[in-house]
């Protein structure tokens, strides 16, 4: 039983393959957090003890101090002076928020999160639902713990039902809360900026509150959602690692507190910085779901169980299937695009073996730079003089599939539509515009401008034939207000905001559901599960310079499995080894094009037809394979990794060489998947290894030279 209650000692028990989850009900009221790790070890029930100047409720006495009790649901201002998971202000003013113990229930499958995306459920998941009650608010709380057996991954979410006569706001909300004895760890984030997304960082606890978040209206390339606290001796294959995540794609808090005590406690969620949500009462209000996961095997194990999970759980089917090959027309075109120059860019896409052709900014409204257009999703008739549905028919007939670029949340002041609706941005009444790239913010929280866009999107691409959509984002919110809500509710706006998005998101899927989504925001500045469960490709950085992607795409590749990225090489400028080094680092994700294909030679076409049969030769390893990182360029000036197949008969291994590279280094790589009875060929170069041997190590010679990179692809007899 993967759930399950043990009426004597009030403790629940959730269990994985390889892990235990427990917290009892402590003075019949509390949940007692107790264990989080490893399967087997013995449990022990929380004993307290009188902490000074600790706040009890007075019929239970000083052994019940919240603020020394390891709780899975911390609340605000009820004893407990550390982070709270709860805050809920009430009619009187106050935020005094105190939930108690009622009832439980345990039943299959998952609890639904209406207008969010959530991890799918299988055959053998359970979900623990736990009812707490507010008798002085009347207000209701579900704790919902969704426990995938064979992946290690448990996920958290919360409804709040107010059934009381008053209103009431919540303030904070922290599906996630982990009590962890003692501080002797250390946390993993990812931090960055545009064009320099996904760094690791790793740092060891201290007293106080650490954090990471966005207060940006989208997950933000500054800060990752993705979080860990590890041993703080972990390395990529031994130690102890706990791993979070949360499934939205707006602002989030991830905060580790190390108190009075020197225990610690980790919270991912809805901080009070940008989140507050009035609930009249009736009203029910939904969190997004979080994700959490143990090992004892470090990090390498970490990101493959992540990995799997989002996979099976999180991206949709056809995310399994294989990802075209695109070129895309931005750096090759920016703005300076019509259907002749795109028509015979197809014509030379379809001879060198790539899937499809692109068609970035600049085909709709009086969109010519990024200074007009947005919001005016209809065909240039300028530039589109027989209309889209022609156009993308051509694109077809020469051999490719035709994917395009929209940023349907954005609207520039010269379109039509901020025109007819200035009242549908994001505004805030008596202060000036916050203008970034020249565009403004739409109100996705308004249904009205949702239902325009999906009018729009309907007529113009409704019978065209679309097999991609590449969905960008370009700016961040600020000043978020609107003229059309009341100001009790201007602080929702951020929160359904992110609705408003999902919401377009998922007619998207339902009505065009043979084309692929690829996210994006100025990069990956919202590369998140949220967006993961629509988009399942992401433009993983604007940044297209290879030495700077093998930084970024190792980041990603710490919590997202390499399916997610969308990789591309760009103009090589007939460089014919630089065109080889931009290829070896863009075949980490999937393979795409970035260049102006007519301007080529035919050397430098040839070569890339050349790539794109050599990748798709194991494109599977790379987008359902396990991933390993031997060598962190973050750490080294070289990064080293491979792919390996389940059965570990088939590998993909990758040397690339930062520029700071030392001549003449040598380094012995293990490859623990390799299976010690086979044979190995690899077909890139011929070479044979015994599979004992790839298990002992192999020695590289690193180059020291400008664009060095090594692969081999080994495939067991």
């Amino acid at each position: 039983m993967p759930i399950h209650f043990e009426r004597k000692n009030q403790r629940f028990l959730l269990t994985t393959k390889n892990t235990a989850y427990a917290f009892d009900i402590g003075a019949g009221r509390y949940l007692v957090h107790t264990y989080y790790g490893k399967k087997g070890k013995e449990i022990s029930a929380f004993e307290g003890a009188p902490l000074s100047f600790g706040s009890y409720p007075e019929s239970l006495g000083d052994k019940w101090n919240p603020d020394e009790i390891p709780q899975e649901c911390p609340f605000f201002d009820s004893g407990d002076y550390r982070i709270s998971a709860l805050r809920i202000e009430g009619k009187d003013g106050t935020s005094v928020t105190d939930f108690v113990y009622q009832s439980h229930r345990v039943f299959a499958g998952r609890n639904d999160i209406p207008g969010f995306p959530t991890a799918d459920a299988d055959e053998k998941t359970k979900t623990l639902e736990i009812k707490m009650v507010d008798e002085v608010t009347g207000c209701v709380l579900y704790l919902y713990y969704t426990v995938f057996y064979e992946d290690d991954v448990i996920s958290r979410s919360m409804k709040i039902e107010n059934k009381g006569k008053d209103t009431v706001t919540i303030e904070r909300c922290m599906p996630i809360s982990l009590d962890m004895k003692g501080c002797d760890y250390h946390m993993v984030s990812l931090w960055g900026t545009h064009n320099a997304e996904c760094n690791i960082q790793r740092f060891p606890l201290h007293h106080g509150v650490q954090s990471i978040f966005s207060r940006r209206g989208s997950s933000s390339p500054q800060h990752n959602p993705f979080l860990a606290v590890s041993s703080p001796k972990a390395t990529e294959t031994k130690g102890d690692v706990y791993a979070f995540n949360l499934v939205f794609s707006g602002s989030f808090a991830d905060e580790i507190e190390v108190d009075q005590q020197s225990n610690t406690r980790v919270q991912v969620g809805l901080g009070s910085d940008t989140f507050a949500y009035t609930l009249e009462a009736g009203e029910t209000f939904h969190s997004p779901e979080a994700l959490m996961l143990y090992t004892k095997n470090g990090f390498g194990e970490m990101s493959r169980l992540f990995h799997t999970f989002i996979r099976k759980h999180i991206m949709p089917p056809c995310a399994l299937e294989k990802h075209p090959v695109v070129l895309n027309t931005w750096e090759a075109c920016y703005f300076d695009i019509d259907e002749q120059t795109l028509f015979a860019f197809a014509e030379e896409s379809s001879k060198i073996g790539i899937d499809m052709l692109v068609m970035d900014d600049g085909w709709f409204g009086a969109r010519n730079d990024d200074h007009a257009g947005l919001g005016d999703w209809y065909p240039n008739p300028e530039k589109f003089k027989n209309g889209m549905k022609s156009f993308v028919k051509g694109i077809h007939e020469r051999g490719v599939k035709f994917g395009i670029w929209i940023e349907p949340e954005m609207v520039n002041q010269d379109s039509d539509l901020y025109r007819a609706h200035p009242d549908w941005c994001l505004r805030v009444e008596g202060r000036e515009l916050l203008l970034s790239r020249d565009q403004l913010v739409l109100n996705m929280a308004n249904p009205d401008v949702v239902a325009y866009l999906k009018k729009s999107f309907d007529a113009t691409f409704g019978d065209v034939g679309i097999d991609y959509f590449k969905w960008d984002m370009n700016r961040h919110l600020a000043a978020v207000g609107s003229p059309l809500v009341s100001a009790e509710k201007q602080k929702e706006l951020r929160y359904r905001y992110v609705m408003g998005v999902y919401d377009l998101l998922q007619y998207m899927r339902a009505r065009f559901p043979d084309a692929i989504i690829e996210s994006c925001s100025g990069g990956g500045g919202r590369y998140d599960l949220g967006l993961m469960k629509y988009g399942f490709q992401i433009w993983t950085s604007d940044n297209t310079d290879p030495y700077a992607r093998i930084l970024i795409q190792r980041g990603a590749r710490l919590p997202y499995p390499a399916s997610t990225m969308s990789c591309h090489v760009s103009d090589p400028h007939e460089d014919m080894k630089s065109l080889d080094f931009r290829y070896k680092v863009a075949v980490g994700g999937m393979l795409g094009y970035e260049l102006n294909i007519l301007k080529m030679s035919e050397g430098v076409k040839k070569e890339i037809a050349r790539q794109i049969k050599e990748y798709k030769s194991f494109e599977d390893l790379i987008r359902l394979g396990d991933y390993y990182s031997l060598v962190c360029p973050f750490e080294k000036g070289y990064a080293a990794y491979y792919y390996a197949d389940k059965e570990g008969t088939e590998i993909l291994f990758s040397l690339l060489e930062q520029e700071n590279c030392q001549k003449g280094e040598t380094v012995l790589l293990r490859f623990t998947a390799a299976k010690a009875d086979k044979v190995y060929t690899d077909v890139l170069s011929g070479k044979t290894y015994l599979g004992s041997d790839l298990k002992k190590g192999v020695r590289f010679s690193l180059k020291g030279e400008k664009f060095s990179a090594e692969m081999m692809h080994l495939i067991a007899k």
